[in-house]
């Protein structure tokens, strides 16, 4: 596979030069609505954010928790589609430069056409592409595809992976590799299953792409665990949660920008 530049791995060189971590941050777009979606994002990056999962919602998110399916809920009722979140990102895009990964199963985007998908988001300004329900043994055509567009195409890997799941994982994956802290759906968690640090081991010899952990981290306390292992920190489930209890307040995406601020601060050396 031929490499993609990308904000996303331009994003990941950048912070390997000054030696510190990126923070990613997960949200479910059109919740509460897409139109305070773009607010949303620039809060997150306003708050040390480096790069954005845009979760697409779908009716049947099997592999999150009951935050994340409340989200996706919630949006699909406020009336968001995968064209409006595009455009939605064309939005973004004319407000900032922070990479952005799509975050969506499979189904969606092949009702959309993986195809003409492809074209539109990157066309949009997405810098990637991950989908939770793609099998990794049955990838490359799809990766093919995206990467066509210059899309990174980014893969899970969980302690569970069996080593010939981790080489697929490594081989599909560009930009980075995510790697599931544990097993299960998401949700926050009180403390870093032990496994994280084996599953980190055995990634990185097998590849040399960036490494971003994430399920189940919440806390500034758990932020710094995780930069001790990984190049990047993934937080979704604190940060949809924390949405999800303000979304009524005309300041949400100010007091957004704060919480961010709270759960980066460990990555910031004074």
């Amino acid at each position: 596979m031929v490499e993609t530049s990308t904000r996303i791995s331009n994003l990941f060189a950048k912070h390997k030069e000054q030696g510190t971590k990126a923070f990613i941050a997960y949200l479910t777009a059109g919740d509460p609505s897409l139109a305070v979606t773009t607010e949303l994002v620039l809060a997150l990056e306003r708050g040390g954010a480096d790069l954005i999962e845009l979760g697409v919602p779908f009716s049947d998110p099997i592999a999150d928790g009951p935050v994340i399916q409340r989200a996706s809920d919630r949006a699909l009722r406020a009336g968001a589609t995968l064209p409006k979140l595009l455009e939605t990102v064309r939005e973004i895009r004319r407000r900032s430069e922070i990479p952005l990964l799509l975050f969506s199963y499979l189904n969606p985007l092949l009702r959309y056409g993986l195809d003409k998908l492809a074209r539109d988001a990157a066309a949009a300004g997405i810098d990637g592409v991950l989908l939770t329900d793609l099998s990794v043994e049955e990838a490359a055509e799809t990766v093919t595809r995206l990467r066509a567009q210059s899309l990174d195409t980014v893969f899970l890997a969980a302690p569970t992976s069996s080593e010939r799941r981790l080489r697929l994982v490594a081989e599909h994956s560009s930009g980075f590799v995510y790697l599931v802290s544990r097993t299960g759906v998401t949700g926050e968690q009180q403390s870093l299953a032990a496994s994280a640090a084996t599953l980190a081991e055995r990634m990185r010899q097998l590849t040399e792409l960036p490494i971003a952990l994430g399920f189940g981290v919440s806390t500034p306390a758990q932020v710094a665990e995780v930069a001790k292992l990984a190049d990047g920190v993934v937080v979704g489930s604190a940060i949809v949660k924390f949405i999800e209890a303000n979304a009524a307040s005309p300041e949400l995406p100010k007091k957004l920008a704060e919480f961010t601020r709270q759960l980066t601060a460990p990555l910031h050396p004074s």
